[in-house]
């Protein structure tokens, strides 16, 4: 099969939280292990991932040193953590291969993704990013064209816009990788955000939901599963309650009635269930949410949320 996996930005921290250089490179390494079983049992492989941490520090970074040096804008942010986890998930999923006797060429490609300049979330920016801080530090980076919203009792934290992802600008050089044998990663943290200008494409301040340009990266690509990688190995409805079960097969129409009925939270299942629900809707593959770990299963379909085009056994079965 050919299978695009996304690893979400926590994936690649410590499992506290911690975010070091050492931290990021070992949860990495985990991951790639995974990865390369996939390889190992002849899946073709494109990899997308997160990068709200590693952004998070760059803008702690940025915070720090405003008083001397102007912020780095969010395309830029985009751009550099695509290349340095990049790297990273090349270096270590290579040693992964050779460690099982494969042979198979891995690239890193810096990956923009087309925005609409009238998206609506342009003119409403609420997805909140970086740390919680002061009234003070807030007023201060407002100087710097930032926009910080207040939450209370937690504090200040900046809010951006959120554009809907309309096409990777780099798929046909993605397609012709893989189709000459490479393991490829792109689109990390969802791209980075472009609008086109009349003459060219410029980086816009905005941060793309990574699993909705997976989804998108996906139909395009052709892949017959989606992966959604993330800490559990079911979606679930009725969370939290006595009656709280996890879904196993479940239809795209299945699977969008549970999300309208408000059982997956928009700031952490629900971009995750908008995703497989777009990517199996579209009569493409299958969508699956599942645990790193339990991937080789979940797509060989013995785990996970596995949201389909077709009927399915079951809408609330593991």
């Amino acid at each position: 099969m050919r299978v695009l996996i996304a690893l979400g930005g926590n994936a690649m921290t410590a499992p506290d939280g911690s975010s070091s250089p050492d931290d990021q490179r070992a949860a990495i390494a985990q991951a790639c292990g995974h990865i390369a079983e996939l390889l190992a049992d002849g899946h073709e492989v494109i990899i997308t991932h997160g990068n709200g941490p590693q952004v998070g520090n760059i803008l702690r970074k940025n915070e720090l040193a405003a008083a001397e040096l102007p912020p780095v804008s969010l395309d830029w942010c985009g751009a550099q953590t695509q290349g340095t986890i990049g790297f990273t998930i090349v270096n270590r999923l290579e040693q992964e291969l050779t460690t099982r006797g494969m042979r198979r060429p891995v690239a890193a490609v810096v990956t923009r993704t087309r925005v609409d300049g009238d998206d609506p979330a342009f003119a409403d920016p609420v997805k909140p990013i970086g740390t919680y801080r002061d009234a003070a530090h807030a007023e201060q980076m407002s100087r710097h064209g930032q926009v910080w919203k207040d939450f209370g009792a937690r504090g200040w934290r900046r809010v951006v816009s959120s554009p809907r992802p309309l096409e990777i600008l780099e798929t046909p050089t993605i397609a012709t990788l893989v189709a000459a044998g490479w393991v490829v990663v792109a689109a990390g943290g969802g791209g980075i955000p472009v609008v086109a200008d009349g003459s060219g494409w410029n980086g816009v301040e905005a941060v793309i939901d990574k699993d909705l340009s997976a989804a998108r990266l996906a139909a395009d690509l052709d892949v017959d599963r989606l992966v959604i990688a993330t800490d559990v190995e079911h979606a679930i409805i009725d969370y939290g309650t006595e009656d709280e079960q996890p879904i196993g097969e479940i239809t795209a129409a299945q699977m969008q009635r549970l999300a309208d009925a408000g059982h997956f939270a928009s700031g952490s299942m629900g971009p995750k269930v908008e995703a497989v629900v777009d990517f199996a809707a579209s009569g493409r593959g299958v969508g699956i949410i599942t645990a790193l770990a339990a991937v080789p299963a979940a797509i060989a379909g013995r785990t996970g949320t596995r949201v389909t085009p077709a009927a399915a056994r079951g809408a609330a079965s593991s």
